[in-house]
């Protein structure tokens, strides 16, 4: 079998006196999407902030492409080629969408090709270019924060609920980038509630459970398991849409 792209084994983190992570293990293979799936409180999001460096493990071992990134600080993580969507989106309210996307293309200007496909399934992006982001609504700032994760190639996108407050129709533009990303350069993990959106687009499944992974797998074998997903989530994803 092919190494994963990211591997994480015991990994462990403490945020003050709080124990988080509890020896989190699993892979993402190269290629694809995995979603991270759980209650809330489960540790998604502490495990993404861990590989990429913004909070420290204590314990355990990340590897991105054979290489322990565990020790290492933020930048040069995302010098690797990951990228990182909070859920916050952490975009520059005070700068234009055309800022926003210039200061994400570290590697020079912008290439007019890539921004076209951004373009093409973020239609509001172009049309408020000029506009300061905090102008936007909520499901566009979704959408530049996940345009910036993505104005350049990235080999690994970690992203925090894209999902989130969106209408129906913009959670369909998600979807299509998405769904070419992964049919293309990138590998994704990507926490999620919308129980739909992780049925279409995964294809392999972590779930997690008061700071552990109590299940891997397939994302199929798992939509199809009412049982196990009403015990691992505490509801069957037919019940959330």
């Amino acid at each position: 079998m092919a190494e994963p792209l990211l591997s994480l084994r015991g990994v462990k983190t403490n945020i003050g006196r709080y124990h988080i992570l509890h020896g989190v293990a699993f892979d993402v293979a190269e290629g694809g999407l995995t979603m991270l799936l759980g209650r809330n409180g489960a540790g998604k999001t502490t495990t993404l902030r861990t590989i990429m460096g913004l909070w420290r493990a204590a314990e355990g071992e990340i590897r991105f492409a054979g290489r322990d990134i565990a020790k290492m600080d933020t930048p040069d993580i995302a010098r690797l080629g990951i990228a990182y969507v909070p859920e916050s989106m952490a975009i520059f309210a005070d700068l234009t969408v055309q800022e926003n996307l210039i200061l994400a293309a570290r590697s020079g200007p912008i290439d007019q090709k890539r921004l076209d496909w951004i373009f093409s399934r973020f239609e509001a992006l172009k049309r408020f270019w000029n506009l300061p982001a905090g102008h936007l609504s909520g499901g566009q700032k979704q959408m530049l924060a996940v345009a910036r994760a993505i104005i350049e190639p990235r080999r690994l996108l970690l992203i925090d609920e894209p999902t989130k407050g969106l209408a129906p129709a913009i959670i369909a533009h998600m979807i299509a980038a998405f769904r070419e990303l992964k049919d293309g350069e990138a590998t994704l993990l990507v926490v999620e509630q919308n129980f739909a959106f992780a049925r279409q687009l995964g294809d392999a499944v972590a779930v997690m459970d008061d700071g552990r992974v109590a299940h891997t797998g397939g994302m199929a074998a798992f939509a199809a398991d009412a049982g196990l997903q009403q015990h691992l989530l505490g509801m069957g994803m037919d019940t959330h849409q």
